[in-house]
């Protein structure tokens, strides 16, 4: 299972204090309220820093990092990427489970007949699709809804398609 999870991305700077907006892709911002440092990346470089200040200004939260008190240098963290781990992501509901938790997963019929592995989850204008290695190599598009998944259980490694007609 995934540990580290990217929980948000950071906008532009706000005020100056040297705040930065930041969005939380959950859509949920309290679990964000109680950090109190986070790693950025961005450009394939991480770095940890101290949270000095947060409030909620839904939809995003502001946050003031220790070292950055300046529009200028607030601006020089925007499109950086919040990476934290699995105890400070989002908190599940029931029957609710991480993207990230689902790649890699096998993907079998109802008759446990192996058809290939989930590579991706991609957000499609209709809904979110899940991008499929099939056995053979081919790679197709699922819609990400109930109707096709009879099972997603990523405790049991389990995901189960029905309705195979969709692969052809």
């Amino acid at each position: 299972m995934t540990e580290k999870f990217i929980i948000g991305i950071v906008g532009a700077p706000f005020g100056v204090k040297g705040f930065i907006k930041v969005r939380p892709f959950s859509g949920e911002i309290d679990h964000l309220l109680k950090l109190k440092s986070v790693v950025l990346s961005r450009d394939g470089k991480e770095r940890e820093l101290q949270i000095e200040e947060i409030s909620p200004a839904p939809p995003v939260v502001l946050i003031r990092f220790a070292g950055i008190d300046s529009p200028e240098k607030a601006k020089t963290l925007t499109g950086s990427q919040l990476i934290t781990g699995r105890e400070q992501a989002a908190p599940l509901g029931k029957g609710e489970f991480y993207i990230e938790d689902l790649k890699g997963l096998p993907v079998t019929a109802e008759n446990d007949e192996t058809i290939g592995h989930i590579t991706d989850i991609i957000e499609g204008g209709g809904g979110e699709l899940v991008e499929i290695k099939l056995i053979n190599g081919e790679k197709r598009l699922i819609p990400f809804r109930k109707e096709f998944f009879s099972e997603i259980c990523p405790e049991k490694s389990r995901v189960i398609l029905q309705n195979l007609w969709i692969l052809e």
